[in-house]
């Protein structure tokens, strides 16, 4: 029986007593699997995007940029959204949103249009991204939170893991445009569970306010604007020139310090009228506490080093090995499997053993399986593969350590009316960290491989090639070693134990 559309979190906790919290949990883990799906499936599509649509590869690497752009900065909304529409409405609006990207994706002529059904599913993916983390440590006891993130963690790893290899398939079998059509399932089906199972209520189980305070579209525009001025710029100091490249970045930086004012002074603002007014789109506030701003740090920089290699390794293996898009998905594939089961594992170890223990562990071995990459040598096939295999399954251990703890150990200490607004900060950071990682591998592959002597869009697998691709790697390792002296400083101080 289909529950009805009037029913809060009350209500549905009743009907399904104490499993519902885990239905619940279920039914977002559907919706983000298709979110996640989309944004890495395309990655193995995009040397026959490329070539069907004669793009180079700066033009080509937007397909990823644009997607990963418009999801960053749709993620500041998610806590205005839900206070407004509530978890359901908010929740099925997005699938709906991407189940429209998809399909439009898929039967499109134009490149244009495949750029804008990518930007539609990033909008989508970006909202519902957050919304885990907020059930996860609302609905959950903090000795069911570990457990939870691992479950949920698992569940969600199974989209990037299957996805490469089933897209490659589909490529050699049907073309790029099939790999659009695989969220299709997973929003029918996220659709058809968020009826039953996701409630209209807004986070803390209270009705939501549609006569709420507004969005703040200022800070909106400003994070629009500073993100594409970033993106843009990272992608003029490829191909375009100097003087454009450094207008863009230094205009991103000038855009950021005016959203940092502009936060400050709608936060004093609204303290000083809480019933007017508009709430910040970053409450700054949130900085305050040592643990979630340092988590904040890691969350950005994991952010590069995990969609940077995201769309390094497949290029790698195509573009540098000369594999086939079915072949490369075959090799990922144990490496997904394997860190499906390490982050099962380690989200029991979260509820146990402390946050920058694990974190630190994972970024370590991450930069280890990046810089080990250089041992692949063209001379030896025989040892290829399995190298390859083994390094992405070291990298993806990594992965395991950090994704279930990350964000329960950063956000531990704040309190529960800012748990919204610190599960879209977070995300917005490391999806801004994805972004620019994008942008960043593609910039330093290109410079390498031209300083080699050759160029990028050219047949060629000679070690004097790879070793482009090694210093690409290695800069990927570089950028985990910063990260791990903040992942340090996520230890909690003696005041925040003896407070729990």
């Amino acid at each position: 029986m289909a529950t009805p559309p009037n029913h809060s979190i009350t209500d549905l906790k009743t009907r399904y007593g104490e499993r519902y919290r885990w239905l619940l949990l279920l039914s977002v883990m559907v919706g983000t699997m298709a979110s996640i799906m989309s944004s890495t499936i395309i990655n193995v599509a995009i040397p026959d995007m490329s070539q069907h649509f004669t793009l180079g590869q700066a033009r080509a690497q937007w397909v990823t940029s644009g997607f990963m752009a418009a999801m960053t900065v749709s993620m500041l909304t998610t806590p205005w959204l839900l206070s407004r529409y509530g978890y359901r409405r908010t929740y099925s609006g997005c699938m709906w949103l991407l189940l429209a990207g998809g399909v439009a994706g898929g039967f499109a002529n134009d490149f244009a249009l495949v750029l804008a059904a990518r930007v539609a599913e990033g909008l989508a993916a970006g909202v519902v991204q957050p919304i885990p983390a907020i059930i996860i440590l609302r609905a959950f006891e903090p000795h069911e939170q570990g457990r939870a993130s691992g479950i949920f963690g698992m569940g969600v790893v199974l989209a990037p893991a299957l996805g490469p290899s089933l897209g490659g398939l589909l490529v050699d079998g049907f073309g790029w445009r099939s790999i659009f059509f695989m969220v299709v399932p997973f929003c029918i089906a996220s659709l058809w569970m968020a009826q039953r199972f996701v409630p209209n209520s807004a986070p803390g189980g209270g009705a939501a306010n549609t006569q709420s305070a507004a969005l703040d579209w200022r800070g909106l525009l400003l994070a629009t604007a500073g993100t594409l001025c970033l993106l843009n710029g990272l992608v003029e100091l490829q191909t375009g020139t100097t003087a454009s490249a450094t207008a863009l970045l230094g205009s991103a930086a000038l855009i950021l310090v005016g959203f940092v004012v502009l936060q400050r002074r709608t936060l004093k603002a609204r303290q000083r009228h809480p019933d007017q007014g508009t709430d910040p789109l970053m409450n700054l506030s949130l900085f305050a506490d040592r643990r979630f701003a340092m988590g904040s740090i890691v969350a950005f920089i994991y952010g590069i080093a995990l969609f940077g290699s995201t769309y390094l390794l497949p290029v790698y293996m195509q573009m540098g090995l000369g594999l086939s898009p079915s072949y490369v998905g075959t090799i990922l594939l144990p490496a997904g499997v394997v860190l499906a089961v390490t982050i099962a594992m380690v989200g029991r170890l979260a509820d146990r053993q402390p946050t920058h223990v694990l974190v630190s562990i994972g970024l370590v071995l991450l930069a280890v399986s990046f810089a080990m990459m250089f041992t692949i040598d063209v001379r030896r096939p025989t040892q290829i593969v399995p190298l390859l295999v083994v390094w992405a399954v070291l990298g993806r251990i990594g992965l395991g350590f950090i994704l279930p703890s990350l964000n329960i150990g950063a956000m531990r200490g704040l309190g529960h009316a800012h748990i919204p607004q610190g599960a879209s900060v977070i995300n917005f950071l490391r999806m801004l960290g994805g972004a620019a990682g994008v942008s960043l591998c593609g910039i330093v592959l290109e410079w390498r491989v031209a300083a080699h002597g050759f160029r990028l869009d050219t047949a060629s697998t000679s070690p004097e090639r790879l070793a482009a691709f090694d210093e690409t790697f290695f800069m990927l390792a570089a950028v985990c070693a910063v990260a791990l002296v903040a992942a340090l400083k996520l230890k909690a101080t003696p005041a925040t134990q003896d407070s729990k």
